[in-house]
């Protein structure tokens, strides 16, 4: 149990392992596998090579057992027996006894009892004795063969040879198996250490990255690996962050810009009113302040609005009927209204053939979408502004459209993106009072995208139409 104060620790084995590192672990199961196999691998051979051996032994036996067989079938068997590769021979009469046998052999006692020669005949099959009671050294393989007239052929070699062989095998195996383990290990030490480099370049390279670092990118190897791969993958995301911070900071830094202004002018004219309150129309400060004070709120509305759509999320999904909310809208503004063309071309009265426009949605953000499109189509158009809704047609199988067109100056085709950026003014909009602070359509395009639609704007000859699509809901 540790005492107070005492690091508490997590032993196990498991736990040690965890805590080694990638290496270390690579290493040693790599070591640990490759000597299980090279185990599998020596008892199989010191099998094999005995199992050969041994095979090796009863094919001489057995041919020098069926010349001793055929010698003595013709009556030609010397005495005593020649002994032929170490080979050990005895001939038994009918009644048992040796007639004959090699000189290195005993003439009185057979290798194998009656009972034992007669189960041998029968089978056929070599097998093991021990020849220490005969005066012979280590095991012998015999084996017995019939003649006629009676008589038994007992052949036998010493297995001394080959268990002395199998034994230095062995101990060869035992001796350079460590050695050869600890070459193959200090190899994949090597190996494995190469190998992970270039991921702790990657290491180091991502901890020299700051908070506050810039173009800053991690060491992409030369192989088309997996490690590339993730260099490549890190770059790609730290470009990203790159991007997002240089948004962020740029809209900070506009935000400020544009609170600048109003709160400059508050100040101004309470310090003037201050300054000269005998002279000063108090109603006339009050109504300026007022008015400053409700652009701030719109901007923190607007900024608020895009932090969130930022974040990809909605505050709801429910179905919104963009032909209601085109008709509420119109309604609202007094405008021109198409339910089924967009084009200015439809009669103002029933949606076209198809499936009605309702979209999966929140209805507040959709709304908001559609206020901004027609205050800046107002802002611009010449006489009159027209709000559309269809589905299908040009605008795709499960697609709603809704155009909103003005008859104005229109915008030039190379400033129709620049537009949805924030905080963008064209030159004909400078004016915060009658351009707005730039966050109009910015914030359409981030509304219009985190409900999986698009926008763009488009010549309406003459004038200018902004066209959303939006996914219909199934």
């Amino acid at each position: 149990m540790a005492r107070p104060g005492e690091p508490r620790r997590t032993g196990g084995p498991v736990a040690w392992w965890r805590r080694r590192s990638l290496r270390f672990r690579l290493t040693a199961t790599a070591t640990a596998v490759l000597a299980l196999a090279l185990a599998v691998s020596a008892y199989v051979f010191v099998m094999v090579l005995g199992e050969s051996l041994i095979r090796n032994i009863d094919d001489q036996v057995y041919q020098r057992g069926r010349e001793i067989v055929a010698l003595s079938d013709a009556g030609r068997l010397p005495d005593p027996v020649t002994s032929v590769n170490n080979t050990i021979v005895q001939v038994l009469g009918p009644d048992g006894r040796i007639v004959d046998a090699t000189s290195d052999t005993d003439r009185l006692v057979p290798l194998l009892p009656a009972r034992a020669r007669e189960s041998a005949v029968r089978t056929g099959a070599p097998q093991f004795v021990n020849g220490r009671p005969y005066a012979l050294p280590g095991p012998l393989r015999v084996r017995v063969l019939s003649a006629d007239h009676g008589v038994t052929v007992i052949v036998a070699r010493s297995f001394t040879e080959v268990e002395s062989s199998l034994v230095t095998t062995g101990h060869v195996l035992l001796a350079g198996m460590p050695l050869l383990l600890a070459l193959l290990a200090a190899a994949s030490w090597l190996v494995i250490g190469r190998t992970l480099r270039p991921i702790t370049s990657l290491r180091r390279g991502a901890a020299a990255v700051g908070g506050t670092a810039r173009s800053r990118r991690l060491p992409v190897p030369e192989a088309r690996d997996e490690v590339h791969a993730l260099a490549t993958t890190l770059n790609d995301m730290l470009g990203r962050l790159e991007e997002a911070e240089a948004r962020q900071r740029a809209l900070v830094s506009d935000a400020a810009h544009e609170l600048r202004s109003p709160l400059a002018s508050i100040r101004l004219q309470l310090e003037v009113a201050l300054s000269h309150p005998e002279g000063q129309d108090w109603n006339e400060t009050a109504e300026g302040v007022l008015e400053e004070t409700l652009r701030l709120s719109r901007l923190a509305e607007d900024l608020l609005a895009l932090a969130r759509l930022d974040e990809g999320r909605l505050s709801r999904r429910e179905p919104v009927d963009l032909g209601d909310l085109a008709r509420r809208t119109a309604e609202r503004y007094d405008l021109g209204l198409d339910l089924g063309s967009g084009d200015g071309s439809g009669d103002g009265s029933d949606l076209a053939p198809g499936p009605p426009p309702v979209v999966l949605g929140d209805a507040l953000d959709l709304r908001r979408v559609l206020t901004n499109l027609v205050d800046n189509a107002l802002r611009h158009a010449a006489s009159a502004v027209r709000i559309g809704v269809r589905t299908g047609g040009a605008a795709g199988a499960g697609v709603a459209e809704l155009t909103v067109t003005d008859d104005g100056p229109g915008i030039p085709p190379e400033d129709r993106e620049r537009v949805f950026d924030r905080f963008t003014r064209l030159d004909d909009a400078r004016s915060r009072d009658d351009g707005g602070a730039g966050l109009g359509l910015a914030i359409v395009r981030t509304t219009v995208e985190a409900h999986g639609g698009t926008v763009h704007l488009e010549d309406a000859s003459p004038g200018l139409r902004a066209v959303v699509r939006l996914p219909l809901a199934r």
